[in-house]
């Protein structure tokens, strides 16, 4: 597994990390806690370093999950989580000290640790962007140790261009995959220039990128792919990646002759994503071993050549940006 330098904190992650939403069971229909930790147990042995997790994924049975890992294996390894989105109403003013810290205090618990690695604000309203008290109160929780660093969770390019204008913001994790080109411009020159990490979430596109769904497939009715594809339960733009289901369908087939023998269309969609100097890691998220193994063998694909790279922007300009670019 290959390691990149994580923004200005001195961290080595492993390329390819491990996203954790699925195995809260919640919004994915389901997970099996056994087979979830044989993902996880999978990961280390595939030298992935790099867990992401919220608070409430699973309403914390996604931490609680990784602090086991961390019981019963010895490898170090970074742990990256998110807090906000237990508000209700999820709200800007909701973003303050008194909430912040008692999410983290019980972020803290639910991973067993003293300090979190990385604390990130997960997909706050836009106005928290523009209150810098929130962010004091975050360099507070830095300064009580009980917070090692802190970055953002953002759905759009605007808000991580505004987050990184604060000096101790980290990392910026953003939806960046082949259907969401938009953050390789402006932001990734940006971020590189501020020595920010960039997380690459939703890589896959809510699986529509591994090439396995067709237009039979169906999704349990507790699953984000079958009840938020407009945005009924949260941002649009989380749920393959705010493209129209058929459309995404039809663009994986423009993008499948370009997959190299012996590679899945889900490993050359990392690969492509690693081909971008910005991206410090990227989180594909598992619930079962073999697909943590098939996501680590992307980083051992050869380098995508300039032709490849530009058929894939052809591909989005032709056929996605019309639907997605504007909007985040």
């Amino acid at each position: 597994m290959n390691t990149r330098t994580f923004g200005r904190t001195g961290w080595q992650v492993s390329e390819i990390g491990f996203g954790a939403w699925g195995i809260g069971g919640g919004q994915w229909g389901g997970a099996d806690d056994a087979e979830s930790m044989a993902a996880l147990h999978k990961a280390l042995d595939c030298g992935i370093t790099f867990f992401d997790t919220a608070d409430v994924y699973g309403d914390g049975l996604s931490e609680r999950l990784i602090a086991r890992l961390r019981r019963e294996r010895s490898e170090p390894f970074f742990v990256a989580t998110k807090a906000g989105r237990r508000l209700n109403p999820h709200t800007a003013n909701g973003y303050n000290a008194a909430n912040l810290t008692a999410f983290i205090d019980r972020s803290l618990k639910n991973l067993e640790t003293d300090r979190i690695d990385l604390v990130q604000l997960h997909c706050p309203p836009t106005d928290v962007y523009y209150r810098p008290e929130v962010f004091q109160a975050l360099d507070d929780l830095v300064v009580a140790g009980k917070v090692r660093h802190y970055g953002v969770s953002v759905e759009r390019v605007e808000e991580a261009l505004k987050a990184i204008e604060y000096p101790n913001v980290q990392s910026v994790q953003i939806i960046f995959n082949a259907f969401r080109l938009r953050p390789a411009e402006l932001f990734f020159e940006v971020a590189m220039r501020r020595q920010v990490a960039v997380i690459a979430r939703v890589p896959l596109a809510s699986g529509l990128l591994s090439g396995k769904f067709s237009r039979a497939t169906e999704f349990p009715a507790d699953d984000h792919r079958a009840f938020n594809r407009e945005g009924a339960g949260f941002d649009r733009g989380e749920t393959f990646s705010g493209v129209d289901y058929e459309t995404g369908l039809e663009t994986v087939e423009h993008l499948r002759p370009l997959v190299p023998p012996g590679a899945t269309l889900a490993q050359f969609a990392l690969k492509w994503i690693l081909s971008f100097e910005a991206v410090s890691c990227v989180i594909p998220g598992a619930r079962r071993p073999s697909q943590v193994e098939d996501n680590a063998r992307a980083a051992n694909l050869p380098p995508l050549s300039a032709q490849t790279l530009a058929a894939v922007q052809e591909i989005y300009d032709d056929r996605v940006r019309p639907l997605v670019h504007h909007r985040w």
